[in-house]
Order: structure tokens, then C-alpha cells, then sequence
């Protein structure tokens, strides 16, 4: 076990990773162009003039097409770089950019979260924010080998996080303090940090949680977030308010049936606009009505893979402050797959959560790839020293993963 162990620490390029990302990305520009192709410019077109007929597609192309030198520039910086000065390089010009997107950005459905660039494009700087907290936090947690254990330590964790989570609450886009909290509270389970501490974290969270839909019942608010609750507890009642999209993208999922209706097809749910946000938050319901169950399962096999190969690149990383960057990728990549996939079934509350790699969007987009390209350096940087593999040594680190483990195989 020790020598196989050591094996997995030694630094590489992970290509798995990256083909299962680009694989994801290509077939989100071939939904994408399903979803927002105009049929008065022809119903018979080629693969690539499908995607240049749509605005959105052809943007999403150029995103992927960027991505390569993105991700070779996140991945070509030192790892000791991020840890010393860039995160923290990074976590402050973040922060700035939310307050000037809070201050100067217009309203968008109730929300502030959209900073004009000059240049006919917007960028949601809430989105950044994930990787600058993931970057600052895993500072923070990997200083010592009982994380949060002091009040001094507690305090300043809980700044790095509250600061910019409570800028982007006041920009109304709570589902990317949702994903946040999700991150925090899974860096610092396997940071090490006392169980009981985690447990204290769920609880808060889940009252939160709690409390808000409890008020959304109680007073039957009109706020657009507050139907989406309620329409969360009977879409039928609500079916033309809150209810209206999550019913539409039930029916888009449920007529693709086996294996889809097909793609670029005329009078479907998804085409005719039943489904709002059909290329972005609710791509899922374009999928599902395209490819069917075999293509919502095929993407979620993909999925798992991409999870689950991180989980395994952080069991084996030495560095305790690049195990934690990939945690929180990691985290962060899951929650957002978990969440979307949920409330376009109805098993979750509409957050507005995009789909990671195949939703319209690029700050979304670039953002998972700065994220897959940490990863990338972290694996990397790896130096794969036997010492650090010493039995004893070894069973410490293993101690986060162990606890997973043991909760996983009771279930």
C-alpha cells in the first residue's frame, strides 16, 4: 500500500481530467446551439453553421477556444506563488470587483450581480470569488495540523469567508453563497478540523436554510426567489409564477424518454420557449428532451468520473495547502452539478446554479477552468517524496478521507 502510495504522489500531467472536461465542453457548444438556434435561418445546416447561427453558441465556442491559455497560464505559475502572494493578489482584486459590481451594476431580475466591461460584454465577479475563497481558505487551513482550533484562527477564517460572501448576499445572487458555504464546509472537513466543528457549520447552514423558506411560506412573498420556494413545495400551484419553469422543464426531460427527441428538432418544449434559461441554468431540460435518459445518465457517469478522480488527487498529494485547493474545486464543481441537476428534476429548490462546462456562460466557464487548471498545477508541482509516506504520516492525512470512507460503506 505504501508503494503504491507513492507511486500516485509523484507529480504528472492529468489528461484524464482534462479530456473529460473538454469532452463536456464541446458537447455544451452542440446543446447550447440546439437550445437558441433560429429556425428562420434554416432548418438544414451544417454542425458549424448551426453554432455560428447562434449568438450564444458561437460565444461559448470562443470560450473554449480561450480556455487552453487559461489554462496554461494558471497552470505554468508557481504553486509557491498562489500560497505567498498571488491568492492573496487574487482575493483582494476579487473583493473590489464585487463592491464596484455592487455599487455601478444595474438590476437583472432582481439581482446585481453583472459588471459592464465596456466592450458589450458582462462578467459576474461572484463567480471569481469561489476560486479567490478556495485559495485564501486553503491558506489559512493548511497552517497548522489542527485547522480552527483557536479562536484566533476561527475568527480569521471566518473574515476571509464572510467578506465577500456578504457583498455578494447584498448583490441578491444567494446561490453562489449557497455553493460557498457547500465549499467551506467540505475544505474544512478534510482539512482535518474537529468533526464537531463541521457538525456545528451543517447545522447553522441548514437552519439558515430553514428559516428562509419558513418565512417564504408564512408570508407568500411575490419576490421572485421567494416563489421559487414556495413553488418548490407545489409547482401546480404556482405554475404560472415560480412553478412555471421547473413544470416545463419537467415535461421537456420527461419527452425525451429513452433516447431523446433529437437535436436542432422544430416544435419541441425547449424550442418553442417553454423553458426559460433553456441554454444556461436549465440546459439540462435541453439534454434530456435531446438525448434522453441516456444522454442526462451519460453526462452524469462524467460527472462522477471527474469527482471522484479529484477525491483521488487529493488522497495522494503530500501538500497540505494544494490537497485542499483541489478539495474545494472539487466541492465546488460537485455542488454545482448536484444543485442543477436536482431542481431541473424537482428534487431541489430553482437557485439559478449553471451546469459546469455545458450551461451558456462565460464567467462560469472560465472560472471552472481556472479551478481545473489549480488542479493541474497541484498535480504537477507533486514531488512524490517516500518520506512524507512514513506509516504514521500517511494515516494522519488519510484521517479526513477515512472518516468518508467509513460513512460510505455504513450506508
Amino acid at each position: 500500500m505504501m508503494q503504491e502510495a507513492r507511486k500516485r504522489s509523484y507529480g504528472h500531467f492529468e489528461w484524464q481530467l482534462l479530456v473529460a472536461v473538454y469532452l463536456l465542453s464541446l458537447f455544451g457548444i452542440y446543446c447550447i446551439a440546439s437550445a437558441t438556434y433560429d429556425p428562420d435561418k434554416g432548418t438544414d445546416l451544417s454542425l458549424l453553421n448551426y453554432v455560428l447561427n447562434s449568438r450564444s453558441s458561437m460565444w461559448q465556442s470562443i470560450f473554449v477556444l480561450v480556455s487552453p491559455v487559461v489554462l496554461t497560464v494558471v497552470t505554468t505559475i508557481p504553486l509557491d506563488l498562489y500560497r505567498n502572494r498571488l491568492g492573496r493578489l487574487i482575493y483582494l482584486g476579487v473583493t473590489a470587483l464585487l463592491v464596484i459590481t455592487l455599487i455601478t451594476a444595474t438590476l437583472v431580475n432582481g439581482i446585481r450581480a453583472w459588471l459592464n466591461t465596456g466592450f458589450g460584454r458582462s462578467i459576474q465577479p461572484a463567480e471569481f470569488s469561489k476560486i479567490a475563497i478556495i485559495l485564501a481558505l486553503a491558506k489559512q487551513l493548511s497552517k497548522s495540523d489542527k485547522p480552527l482550533s483557536t479562536i484566533r484562527d476561527f475568527v480569521r477564517a471566518g473574515i476571509l469567508v464572510a467578506l465577500p460572501s456578504l457583498i455578494i448576499l447584498a448583490q441578491s445572487e444567494t446561490g453562489s453563497v449557497i455553493v460557498i458555504a457547500f465549499v467551506v464546509i467540505a475544505m474544512i472537513y478534510f482539512s482535518g478540523a474537529d468533526i464537531r466543528l463541521v457538525v456545528g457549520l451543517i447545522l447553522v447552514a441548514a437552519l439558515g436554510i430553514g428559516l428562509l423558506i419558513a418565512y417564504a411560506l408564512l408570508t407568500e412573498s411575490t419576490d421572485r426567489r421567494i416563489l421559487r420556494l414556495l413553488a418548490f413545495t407545489d409547482p401546480t400551484k404556482y405554475a404560472q409564477s415560480g412553478g412555471y419553469q421547473l413544470l416545463n422543464s419537467q415535461k421537456a426531460i420527461g419527452s425525451g424518454q429513452l433516447s431523446g427527441l433529437g437535436v436542432f428538432r422544430l416544435g419541441t418544449v425547449t424550442q418553442l420557449g417553454g423553458v426559460p434559461e433553456n441554454s444556461t441554468d436549465f440546459i439540462l431540460s435541453t439534454i434530456g428532451e435531446a438525448f434522453g435518459f441516456i444522454g442526462i445518465v451519460s453526462i452524469i457517469a462524467c460527472y462522477l468520473f471527474i469527482v471522484l478522480r479529484m477525491l483521488m488527487l487529493a488522497r495522494y498529494t503530500q501538500d497540505r495547502y494544494g490537497r485542499l485547493i483541489i478539495i474545494g474545486v472539487m466541492s465546488m464543481l460537485f455542488f454545482h452539478v448536484f444543485e442543477n441537476i436536482s431542481m431541473c428534476l424537482g428534487l431541489m429548490p430553482i437557485t439559478g446554479i449553471p451546469l459546469p462546462f455545458l450551461s451558456y456562460g462565460g464567467s462560469n466557464y472560465i472560472t471552472n477552468m481556472i479551478g481545473i487548471g489549480l488542479v493541474l498545477n497541484v498535480t504537477k508541482s507533486r514531488t512524490g517524496s517516500s518520506a512524507i509516506y512514513e506509516e504514521e504520516s500517511y494515516r494522519v492525512s488519510e484521517s479526513a478521507f477515512s472518516r468518508l470512507r467509513s460513512k460510505l460503506n455504513r450506508q
